[in-house]
């Protein structure tokens, strides 16, 4: 049952950034996925924050092609993606070094005024670049916000993005991260 659900929360993740469907994701794509988070809250790739969302998402890659012992320039694919992915970053040591600051550079993003909190809006800015369903969004907040106050602070989304990627509790509040699983 927990790899089940591993699995199927790193399948996705995979489809998050095979945006074109091809069924290989390349560091292409994931810089892909950047560039829609950063267009989605207007940020340019060359400020602050977006150079640190930009070089995360470049340090996952370049994690996930040693784990996997490709250079950077191969595409991966799914069954392989899972299998780097788990090494790397479920049951590996790269997850706090090098995918958490990642999601830290996102959630910073989506609190666009630097006040601590994410609203419905900013999350749904967010979950359309990683190309959720419209639908999803409005259910994945309020499963994410356990307390009803109407937004979520960066150390949650945080926390719900490791959940998502690492829990293999099947009732973790981060599994709601992207949508229904």
């Amino acid at each position: 049952m927990a790899i089940d659900l591993l699995n199927h929360k790193l399948d996705r993740a995979f489809d998050h950034i095979d945006a074109s469907g091809n069924g290989v994701v390349e560091r292409e794509d994931l810089l892909g996925l950047g560039a829609r988070i950063l267009v989605g809250f207007g940020e340019s790739p060359t400020s602050v924050t977006g150079a640190s969302l930009v070089g995360s998402f470049d340090g996952i890659w370049s994690t996930l092609a040693r784990a996997l012992e490709r250079d950077g320039d191969s595409g991966i694919a799914r069954t392989d993606f899972r299998t780097g992915m788990t090494a790397a970053f479920v049951t590996g040591e790269h997850y706090e070094p090098v995918f958490r600051p990642a999601t830290v550079a996102v959630a910073e993003l989506c609190d666009g005024d630097r006040d601590g909190k994410i609203g419905p809006g900013e999350f749904r800015t967010m979950l359309c670049a990683f190309g959720v369903a419209y639908d999803d969004v409005d259910e994945a907040f309020d499963r994410l916000d356990r307390a009803g106050r109407g937004t979520l602070t960066v150390d949650e989304l945080v926390l719900a993005a490791s959940d998502f990627y690492r829990s293999d509790d099947p009732n973790a509040t981060g599994n709601w991260l992207f949508g229904p699983l």
